[in-house]
């Protein structure tokens, strides 16, 4: 009599899947084969990163092991600003798969923040946030970011002007206005993230957002708008008839 093929170990964890391995799940539902066949908007973000991982660990597999970094640092956003120590503490997670993470989500944040060929035209804060908040949320330090635009308000480029601490960033007028001159940008808007999450503005902020415009209005460029991005969030001075 012929024996019955083994079927393969199963681990007993409440969140598992089943499967001690990748390789032992049936081939319709590991995470290449579904992206190789369905796309990868067909996959959950720890079956994409089980991709990126490529193996687990003895008793987590590479699917188990995403779910599990997911869920401690809180979903994609804090995996995506956890820093590698922090990831390497992880059982499970050297400093190779660690950097194999850092360099997955800067790819990503390269890639939303290139343009194509066409300018988008930015005439309102929702416009603004949609095209650099995800970015500017990614950040752990304060960065001050200037949004160059032409008479018609479409975006000529972006620059980050300054690169501050996770408390303050100061900004000068001359830097905001060097590059908005030098591109014959009929109008700015200046944006700038804090990291703490909460998007209402300092005192140094309504100071900094005076200067900037007092400054516009000398050279001829028009300050549109200053906008905060906070976690989730984001405050308009223009909206808010602060401007």
């Amino acid at each position: 009599m012929t024996a019955a093929p083994r079927r393969p170990k199963r681990i007993t964890m409440s969140d598992s899947t089943g499967y001690s391995k990748i390789k032992e799940m049936p081939e319709e539902e590991r995470p290449r084969e579904r992206l190789r066949h369905h796309g990868a908007q067909a996959l959950s973000p720890s079956e994409l990163l089980a991709i990126i991982l490529r193996t687990g660990r003895r008793d987590r597999n590479a699917r188990e092991l995403a779910s599990d970094l997911l869920h401690r640092f809180g979903g994609l956003q804090g995996l995506a600003k956890a820093p590698i120590e922090e990831l390497c503490a992880v059982e499970g997670i050297g400093e190779a798969k660690a950097i194999q993470i850092k360099a997955a989500f800067a790819l990503a944040s390269r890639l939303a923040a290139s343009r194509g060929p066409e300018r988008p035209e930015l005439c309102s804060s929702r416009e603004v946030v949609a095209l650099i908040g995800d970015e500017m949320r990614l950040y752990e330090e304060e960065r001050f970011k200037i949004l160059l635009l032409d008479t018609k308000n479409r975006l000529i480029r972006d620059e980050t002007v300054s690169v501050g601490t996770l408390n303050a960033s100061l900004v000068h007028p001359r830097e905001v206005f060097r590059s908005a001159i030098r591109a014959s940008s009929a109008a700015v808007i200046v944006c700038h993230n804090h990291p703490t999450g909460d998007c209402r503005p300092s005192r140094e902020d309504r100071e900094t957002t005076v200067r900037i415009k007092e400054a516009g209005d000398l050279v001829g460029i028009r300050l549109l708008d200053h906008i905060i991005i906070g976690d989730g969030d984001y405050y308009s001075f223009k909206d808010n008839d602060a401007l």
